[in-house]
């Protein structure tokens, strides 16, 4: 089932699948960058204060073999040899350890494109509990993929360190009339040498795991077409509620419409299938305003009201139309209809006051 599922997702993964999926601190991420920049921290760190940290050595052992003598088996004089020992160890390892941690950060930040942060890692998992599934994870394929590539990893480090330091097998026997200064700094030049190498190799072999990693990502979040349709609904709304809110949206505007064509002063009509009501208040706009209009069953409902009302109804198809078509409600009438609509309300106004027109 699992395989038929597989090869059901054909679909390039969604940008909303991959935020959500980031957005639970799951990026495609390579043990062997974070790797890379460490050894690479390590290597400049060994360059840079190898010799201040080697000089830093010698120094604690002469203060420690030359004070021996001196110390005293109490609390506080034992308590005052383990700091200036920490002081001591602190100095030394402390440049390394700061440049290895910032390398550390510097790997995840270049493999997720910045600093981003997610708490759902950390929400507790009742089912990683399971023996089962515990088992399952240290013997499933990426496990088994991981073991591997450390045992390579290991391989490489093994091999590389074998001959740098066979290269050097002649040098090792001089050194036994050298100092501990001579020896550290020939132990130093090799392990730079090794690490060197290693670093080399690790970052072919990083952003090979790299690229892999990428493409396992995607292909991870690759969807079926039945998942493509599920998220558009989610995203965009089920349509047949938003069909019903459209519906409901439309009857709303078509009630407020309708409680306006009482205010009209006249409604111009198509006699087949059109009617468009027509308000002048002379005091609040310049020009003629629509109130309402419409085509069907709402042109028959507005003549309905306009007869309830006694509002004139008159007849002019061309007009009718043009209204209908050109001019949304709440606005003016345009100027080139003005004189049309003007002749049609001051017909209107002569049969409302026929006294005052002669």
């Amino acid at each position: 089932m699992a395989e038929d599922n597989k090869d059901q997702k054909t679909e390039e993964p969604s940008s909303k699948r991959i935020t959500d999926t980031e957005e639970k601190g799951n990026f495609a991420h390579s043990k062997e960058i974070n790797s890379a920049f460490i050894l690479l921290a390590a290597l400049s760190g060994f360059m840079m204060t190898g010799d201040q940290s080697t000089r830093n050595v010698l120094e604690a052992w002469h203060t420690m073999i030359s004070e021996a003598s001196y110390i005293q088996l109490d609390t506080e004089e034992l308590f005052k040899v383990a700091v200036n020992t920490m002081k001591a160890f602190i100095k030394i390892v402390g440049p390394f350890l700061l440049m290895i941690m910032f390398a550390g950060v510097a790997s995840n930040i270049v493999q997720i494109g910045g600093l981003r942060f997610s708490g759902h890692p950390l929400i507790p998992k009742f089912s990683k509990l399971s023996p089962m599934k515990g088992f399952g994870r240290i013997f499933s394929k990426n496990s088994v993929m991981e073991l591997f590539k450390s045992l390579f990893k290991v391989g490489i480090i093994s091999v590389a360190s074998y001959f740098t330091i066979k290269s050097h097998w002649t040098e090792i026997p001089p050194m036994m009339g050298l100092g501990v200064g001579g020896i550290l700094s020939f132990m130093g030049q090799v392990a730079l040498e090794i690490i060197f190498e290693v670093l080399v190799i690790m970052i072919f072999l990083a952003l090979l795991d790299f690229s892999f990693q990428k493409f396992t990502y995607k292909e991870n979040l690759r969807m079926t077409k039945q998942e493509v349709k599920e998220e558009r609904k989610d995203t965009d709304g089920n349509p047949q509620i938003k069909q019903r809110i459209r519906t409901a949206q439309m009857e709303m505007s078509r009630k407020r419409m309708m409680s306006s064509v009482p205010e009209a002063d006249v409604i111009v009509t198509n006699p087949t299938h059109i009617s468009v009501a027509i308000k002048y208040d002379v005091l609040n706009h310049a020009a003629p305003i629509v109130v309402a209009k419409g085509a069907g069953d709402v042109a028959m409902k507005i003549r309905e009201i306009a007869r309830e009302h006694d509002i004139p109804i008159v007849e002019d198809k061309p007009l009718a139309r043009v209204l209908n078509k050109t001019v949304e409600i709440g606005q003016q009438i345009p100027d080139e209809l003005f004189k049309a609509v003007a002749e049609i309300l001051a017909y209107v106004y002569k049969l409302k006051n026929p006294f005052q027109a002669r």
